[in-house]
């Protein structure tokens, strides 16, 4: 069985290099694990310093990796034969998920006689905030990744807070709009019968064929009830919230943590990136900086009991390569 870690959190907080290294972590460990994009502004490619394409590409990963910097080593298990693969799924990629149930549901509609455009379904889905063109691509992902049997674990690395609330929701709203227009689709077509029984006979009702459009809807909703028990599933998935020590993200993240308890999703650890550990003793600013971060963490211990506190090295620019990722997998629990 596919396991699943999902990294949320506010944009700018490090989510998409806690994704990159934990995958090269689990590869290195020789799991097969596949690191997934879903955020739009994409930067996997550019902390792995790959060529990343809309469908999962393999990637190779290093003998070793070693921090510049530091001691930390990342090192392949030999009896091991891990492999990693990452995927930035693209605009087009969500584009055509959304518009695929957008023709299901409109040709269903228009065959049990209830005259619905396909402009007039993708309003209907696109008018509400849940039901977002990324979030439904992300659900429908997520099911066909971890079901598919080809990774050991996939690492999600998610949109921003409010991207990520949208997505645990949309299961629970898309299934009730599947159901309703389910519901009304089924009222059409008893009425259409009778009224060609009335007119044909009993005669009318043979010949008919297999309803595709019906099974395709169906199929739909299946999925999304499915990415949510994988969402749930804390033998299966598990969600970090990363943040940075500041007091804006403690509070959003404190937000978001609660969001994710109500859906009955498991979150085990946060994660505080960019926390300042060795200042230069002739920097007072680096000092006075250190000094605040440590009064953060303890806020944040204070504001999340109960929970794993891993704290990431600032590392002073941008975390790309894997030099630098190989500092934070040491960190990061896999």
């Amino acid at each position: 069985m596919t396991d699943c870690i999902c990294y949320g959190g506010k944009g700018g907080v490090g989510k998409t290099t806690c994704a990159a290294a934990t995958g090269l972590s689990l590869a290195a460990a020789g799991r097969r694990t596949l690191v997934v994009s879903t955020d739009p502004a994409h930067s996997l490619a550019d902390s792995l310093e790959a060529d990343i394409r809309p469908e999962p590409t393999e990637l190779e990963v290093p003998a070793s990796l070693e921090g510049a910097e530091t001691a930390a080593t990342l090192e392949i298990d030999d009896d091991q034969s891990g492999r990693l693969w990452a995927v930035e799924i693209d605009p087009e990629t969500q584009r055509e998920r959304y518009e695929k149930l957008a023709r299901a549901l409109a040709a269903g509609l228009r065959s049990a006689g209830i005259s619905l455009s396909d402009a007039e379904v993708e309003e209907l889905f696109a008018g509400g905030a849940p039901a977002g063109s990324d979030e439904i691509a992300a659900l429908d992902l997520l099911v066909e990744y971890v079901d598919s049997g080809e990774w050991d674990v996939v690492v999600f690395d998610t949109a921003p807070t409010g991207h990520t609330l949208r997505l645990f929701d949309m299961p629970g709203a898309m299934g009730r709009a599947l159901e309703t227009a389910q519901s009304l689709r089924g009222q059409a077509k008893r009425i259409g019968n009778a009224a060609r029984t009335a007119v044909l006979g009993p005669m009318s009702m043979l010949g008919g064929q297999r309803d595709d459009e019906d099974e395709s809807l169906a199929a739909f909703q299946g999925r999304l009830e499915r990415a949510r028990d994988l969402l749930t599933d804390p033998e299966r998935t598990e969600f970090r919230v990363v943040l940075i020590p500041e007091a804006m993200a403690i509070a959003e993240s404190e937000r978001l943590v609660a969001r994710l308890r109500e859906a009955g999703v498991s979150v085990e650890r946060v994660v505080v990136n960019r926390v300042l550990e060795d200042p230069h003793e002739s920097c007072p600013r680096c000092q006075s900086r250190q000094a605040r971060h440590e009064e953060r963490l303890a806020e944040i211990r204070e504001t999340f009991p109960g929970l794993e506190v891993v704290t990431l090295p600032d590392l002073e620019g941008e975390v790309q390569g894997g030099e630098s990722l190989a500092v934070i997998a040491e960190r990061l629990p896999t």
